[in-house]
């Protein structure tokens, strides 16, 4: 009975072992690849790895700072939202200069009054005052000149018959009414002539130099509200209500230093690619009149004919993916940019990094 149950293990293993070896020495296709590896599309060309980055005439994207510290207090847009030219984007406490530029307003409302005022004159009702005074004045010398005749007419028929201190005081009375009818003329020759001109000059100078003040404010409180610069797409938003900005941006605790509040492309009809060619390769680059480009997105069969732009002649380390200047790279390259149409292509979006193959026609 044991050497049946020995036999019948045997066999089993056998079997078993003739079935693996058939599974397993079995040849299977191979799996397709999710996509091609990237190839140059050229006989003889230029490998280098480029950044695609918005279309512009300069720089890489539109990094956008306060010119004024400040609390953010509103947030009025989203990351892949498409601007138009001016539309605000965040905007920052602005109570204190707020108040400092409605003062200031006040004050050249005021100078300016005061310098229509003196234009204005004279005034009418003060011009009337004037002219009346010079009536009573008048009238006041005619009474005295009457007194004094009387006086003195009766002195010289009789000249016990009024005292001599009667007589001068009468015609001391008669010389003051004439000098009051002289001064009351000054003042209304003075009061029609108006504000003097070198009182209206200085005026003006005050108003101007507080309608300047005015408008100083006033430009510095637009500065609190941060808008589109140009029509764009915003990329990235580095700031949120409630915290800090300043002329140098944000704070980012990842790389510890500053970044943009706000980071926009231009309008993504067309993307720029920056490219970077390793210095050694430098003078192997075909000239700009001949220049042909293909640009593979990584992770994809997509490849794009790029249109050349201009080099920009500047070799420069190597530090694009941090960007940061401690960034220890032994490598210097010379950016050479192109663009391309974004119509048609999907994910495709400013950061991405991608490979490109520089050809000759």
């Amino acid at each position: 009975m044991r050497n049946k149950i020995i036999f019948a293990l045997s066999a089993c293993g056998i079997i078993i072992g003739l079935i693996s070896a058939y599974i397993l020495g079995a040849q299977r296709p191979a799996q397709k690849p999710l996509f091609q590896p990237v190839s140059s599309p050229y006989a003889t060309a230029i490998y280098s790895n480029g950044m695609i980055e918005s279309e512009q005439g300069s720089g890489e994207n539109i990094n956008i700072v306060p010119e004024v510290s400040g609390t953010v207090t509103k947030l009025l847009v989203h990351e892949g939202q498409s601007v138009a030219a001016g539309t605000i984007l965040l905007t920052l406490d602005n109570a204190i200069q707020k108040a400092s530029t409605e003062q200031l307003r006040l004050q050249a409302e005021g100078a300016k009054s005061l310098l229509l005022e003196l234009k204005a004159q004279p005034r009418k009702e003060n011009l009337e005052i004037a002219k009346a005074q010079v009536a009573l004045a008048t009238a006041n010398v005619t009474t005295a000149r009457h007194q004094y005749d009387k006086r003195l007419a009766s002195y010289n028929i009789e000249p016990k018959s009024i005292s001599k201190d009667v007589l001068d005081t009468a015609k001391d009375a008669a010389s003051q009414a004439d000098t009051a009818l002289q001064l009351a003329v000054k003042q209304y020759e003075l009061t029609k002539a108006g504000a003097w001109s070198f009182d209206v000059a200085n005026q003006k100078t005050l108003a101007d130099a507080a309608a300047q003040a005015y408008q100083a404010a006033n430009a510095m409180l637009q500065k609190y509200t941060l808008v589109a610069p140009r029509d764009g797409v915003i990329l990235a938003i580095n700031a949120s209500a409630g915290g800090f900005l300043s002329p140098q941006g944000t704070y980012d605790t990842y790389t510890q230093s500053s970044v943009p509040a706000i980071v926009m492309s231009t309008s993504q009809e067309y993307l720029g690619v920056r490219c970077y060619v390793d210095e050694i390769l430098v003078s192997r680059l075909p000239d700009p009149a001949h220049i042909l480009a293909e640009m593979s997105i990584r992770g994809t069969d997509i490849k794009v004919p790029l249109e050349f732009v201009r080099v920009q002649p500047y070799v420069s380390p190597k530090i694009e993916l941090s960007n940061q200047r401690q960034e220890r790279v032994d490598l210097r390259v010379l950016p050479v940019i192109f663009r391309f149409p974004k119509k048609d292509l999907g994910r495709v979006y400013p950061g991405l990094q991608v490979d490109v193959y520089i050809g000759q026609k």
